[in-house]
C-alpha cells in the first residue's frame, strides 16, 4: 500500500508539473498534449485516491526543482526527463497490477503520454548540437593544456588569464568560421546558426577556464580550480547529453574528461621542460 500511495503522489505532482510547464510551451500543439497528459495524471490521482482512502498534497519542491530544470536546458531536456518518470510509473503500476485492480487503464494512459511527450521532442540547440559539442570540446582540450602550460612557465596569474584569453578568443573565431564553411559546403543547416553555436560554446567554456585566474592569486590553485571547472562542464554537458539523446553517460564523461586532463598533464610537462632547458623565464 505505502508503494501505491508514492504513486499517488507522483501523479498529483505530475498534473501540477505537465500544468506548469505547459505554461511555457509555445508551441499550440505540444501545450495541448501536455494538458491533456497533466489532466489524465489527475484523473489517476483520483483513481488510486479510491483506492488508498488518502488525501495527498503534490511535493512542491520536486515541481519547482523540475520546472527550473525545463527553463533552464530546454523543453527537450524537460520532456525526456518526464517521459523517463513515465517510464518508472509503468514500472511499478505493472509489478502492482496482480495485487490492486483498476491498474490496466492507468498503465495503459501512462504508456500512450510516453508515446506523445517522445512524438514532441524537437528543438534547434539539439538540431546544432553536433556544433555545440565541436566548440566545447575543444576548447576544453585547447585551453586546459594552453593554460597548464602558460602556468609552469610564466607563473603570473595576469599574464596567464591575458595569454589564455587572447588564445580563446582567437581559437573561438577560427573554428566559428570553420564550422560555417564546413557546414556550408555539407549543405542542409543554417551554416551561420552552426558558427555561432560553436563560437559561442567556446567562448563560455573559456571564459569559465580564465575566471579562477582573475579571482585567485596563486597560479597552481588557479590551475587546480580551472581543471576542477573544466571536469564540472564535462560532467554537466554530457549528463545533458545523455538525457536528451538516450546515451552512456559514464562512458561519455570519463572519456571527455581524460582526454581533457590528459592533455593539460602533458602540456604542464612541456611547460617545465621549457621552462628548465631554455631558461625562459618572466
Amino acid at each position: 500500500m505505502n508503494r501505491l500511495i508514492s504513486d499517488q503522489q507522483d501523479e498529483i505532482t505530475a498534473y501540477h508539473l505537465y500544468h506548469k510547464i505547459a505554461d511555457i510551451v509555445k508551441d499550440k500543439e505540444n501545450q495541448r498534449i501536455i494538458r491533456a497528459v497533466a489532466e489524465d495524471e489527475l484523473k489517476h490521482y483520483e483513481q488510486l485516491k479510491g483506492i488508498t482512502h488518502q488525501e495527498l498534497k503534490p511535493e512542491r519542491l520536486k515541481i519547482w526543482i523540475f520546472y527550473q530544470i525545463t527553463r533552464f536546458f530546454g523543453l527537450t531536456f524537460g520532456i525526456k526527463l518526464l517521459e523517463k518518470s513515465e517510464s518508472q510509473a509503468i514500472y511499478s503500476y505493472n509489478e502492482q497490477q496482480e495485487q490492486v485492480e483498476g491498474l490496466e487503464e492507468i498503465i495503459k494512459d501512462e504508456e500512450r503520454h510516453e508515446r506523445e511527450l517522445i512524438n514532441m521532442i524537437s528543438e534547434e540547440r539539439l538540431d546544432y548540437m553536433g556544433s555545440v559539442v565541436l566548440g566545447l570540446n575543444d576548447a576544453l582540450v585547447e585551453l586546459t593544456g594552453a593554460l597548464a602550460g602558460f602556468t609552469f612557465a610564466f607563473q603570473n596569474t595576469r599574464i596567464i588569464a591575458l595569454t589564455g584569453l587572447i588564445t580563446g578568443i582567437s581559437a573561438s573565431l577560427s573554428m566559428a568560421a570553420s564550422e560555417y564553411l564546413s557546414t556550408k559546403q555539407e549543405g542542409g543547416k543554417d551554416a551561420a546558426k552552426s558558427a555561432l553555436y560553436t563560437g559561442s560554446a567556446y567562448v563560455a567554456t573559456v571564459f569559465f577556464l580564465i575566471l579562477p585566474y582573475l579571482l585567485v592569486a596563486n597560479p597552481f590553485i588557479s590551475l587546480m580550480i580551472s581543471l576542477g571547472v573544466a571536469v564540472g562542464i564535462i560532467f554537466v554537458f554530457n549528463y545533458y547529453i545523455s538525457v536528451a539523446r538516450d546515451l552512456d553517460f559514464k562512458k561519455r564523461f570519463l572519456e571527455m574528461a581524460t582526454i581533457s586532463l590528459g592533455v593539460a598533464g602533458i602540456s604542464f610537462l612541456i611547460g617545465v621542460l621549457i621552462k628548465e632547458f631554455i631558461g625562459f623565464d618572466i
